[in-house]
């Protein structure tokens, strides 16, 4: 019986090895269609800008269409959610900024995803910061100063949201500083910025390309930036760390390239790959440099544990801001 059996089985075992062979041989390569990419600002802002121009290296470096989709809304969780609950095939991809993951958990309970457990991190494809700025009629012309002005009397500042990058930014500004100042949020940097403008609030963190345009014709004063390299665009103005003698103070933020949890592992290092090549060449770096971006490109693993340690850094703050939103 035994050895009527074992023919049988060798053939059906050989089979299936040779289906399996076939199958493997027969999947089309990555990419094989169009690639989506997901961007939770609208159009023309830095970090669209940013995601266009990787979009269209990454089309030349792969060969297939590669098209953004704009989701803007819940500090770009919405965007980012999307990109959560897609097939982890590569097909669907985001770029954003790392706050959708380092501290958007913490202040929308409302997310139907969790973004540390749902999204991988594959590269951080560059670095940006935010400008202190005040209207003229404030008399500060340093953060030292403004430090001095906040200690002795009530001062009011503006970012383009709770919760962004500008607001987070300030908090921790005051918070190195151990001063005070009261918060308005506005609906985007525009409106933050013409309220500064027109003097309705004394200062403001907000994005470098918005605010530096005023700076030049003086209807703004520049205090500092708050990464801990000057600025490419601002190269005169002081960064937060040589402000406040703080030589290890970096308040910058980054740009993610995400996608679903469970890529598989050639796909996710093919994108990998390809962030590094693409964010690093001269070309990009320039353009990105008139946005005020830094290209980085770096790897998974390095975009992870960057990640990891801003979501250790902002979750006090947030927590001492008592942050909560819809």
């Amino acid at each position: 019986m035994t050895q009527r059996l074992l023919p049988s089985l060798l053939a059906g075992l050989a089979l299936a090895v040779l289906s399996a062979g076939n199958a493997q041989a027969q999947a089309p390569a990555y990419p094989s269609k169009t690639i989506r990419l997901l961007v939770g600002s609208p159009p023309g802002a830095p970090s669209d800008i940013t995601a266009r121009l990787f979009a269209e290296r990454l089309s030349q470096r792969l060969g297939q269409s590669v098209v953004v989709e704009n989701r803007p809304g819940a500090g770009t969780s919405l965007a980012a959610g999307v990109v959560a609950a897609a097939e982890p095939d590569g097909y669907t991809l985001g770029v954003s900024p790392d706050t959708v993951v380092t501290v958007n958990p913490l202040v929308y309970p409302k997310l139907t995803f969790d973004a540390r457990k749902d999204l991988m991190n594959l590269s951080v494809l560059a670095n940006f910061t935010q400008m202190l700025v005040c209207h003229p009629g404030t008399g500060v012309k340093t953060a030292a100063e403004l430090v001095a002005r906040a200690n002795a009397n009530r001062m009011i500042y503006a970012s383009g949201g709770a919760g962004v990058p500008g607001h987070l930014a300030a908090e921790m500004f005051l918070r190195e500083a151990g001063v005070g100042m009261e918060h308005i949020a506005y609906r985007g940097p525009a409106p933050a910025t013409t309220a500064v403008l027109a003097g309705e609030v004394s200062c403001g963190f907000l994005a470098t390309p918005t605010v530096l345009p005023h700076v030049k014709t003086g209807r703004l004063v520049a205090l500092a930036v708050s990464s801990a390299e000057p600025s490419a665009l601002a190269p005169q103005v002081p960064t937060l760390a040589e402000a406040l003698h703080k030589p290890t103070l970096d308040i910058s933020f980054k740009l993610l390239l995400q996608a679903p949890k469970g890529l598989p592992a050639a796909v996710a290092s093919a994108l990998e790959q390809a962030a590094g090549a693409i964010m690093t060449t001269p070309d990009v770096q320039t353009r990105l440099q008139a946005l005020d971006l830094r290209g980085v490109g770096s790897t998974r693993q390095v975009a992870e544990a960057q990640v990891q340690a801003d979501t250790a850094r902002w979750a006090p703050v947030v927590k001492r801001l008592n942050l909560t939103l819809d």
